[in-house]
């Protein structure tokens, strides 16, 4: 796994992150977080949108796909007007089938450092409130609870309650 490739995706990486999302969803919920993300809830429309108005970001080993994460400039449904400090980082995720413990870790710091090369301080994301185990992972990648969020829009389905995390990137 040391030879992971970052790059930036592409309309061919659609089917792929649709892919990479609908068995995140199934694993989470195969571990008992049912609320977070559900399979189905986003199609190839949702990464599109992104991909004009933020960044996603696509993990590659020797040219299979093993992991992706968007990148967005600004969150205001969730953080409300903020100066251009930070970096959102969302729908981090990777194929657990392919990859070793520690992959996600990787993927994260990626996208830090893609954070602080565009000149933003702050790398930010949020994850469903009350699931304890994800905000643990962030909590132990460094980051920090700095709020909550009721009510947040959710681009497939109910508006949903978030704990807010924030990190400073050098």
């Amino acid at each position: 796994m040391n030879d992971i490739r970052f790059r930036t995706a592409a309309d061919a990486d659609l089917p792929a992150l649709v892919r990479l999302r609908d068995d995140a969803a199934r694993w989470m919920n195969s571990r008992g977080t049912t609320g977070q993300w559900q399979p189905g809830e986003l199609e190839e429309d949702h990464f599109r949108r992104i991909m004009e108005h933020g960044e996603i970001w696509v993990a590659e080993v020797h040219g299979r796909t093993i992991g992706a994460w968007e990148l967005w400039w600004e969150d205001p449904d969730a953080w409300g007007p903020q100066p251009p400090t930070a970096g959102y980082v969302h729908r981090l995720m990777v194929d657990h089938a392919a990859v070793r413990p520690g992959t996600g870790r990787r993927l994260l710091t990626a996208a830090e450092r893609r954070v602080a090369e565009a000149g933003r301080t702050l790398s930010r994301l949020d994850c469903l409130a009350g699931n304890d185990r994800l905000t643990a992972y962030y909590l132990g990648a460094g980051y920090r609870v700095v709020g909550h969020k009721e009510g947040k829009p959710q681009p497939g389905g109910a508006a949903k309650s978030f704990t807010l995390l924030e990190k400073p990137v050098p």
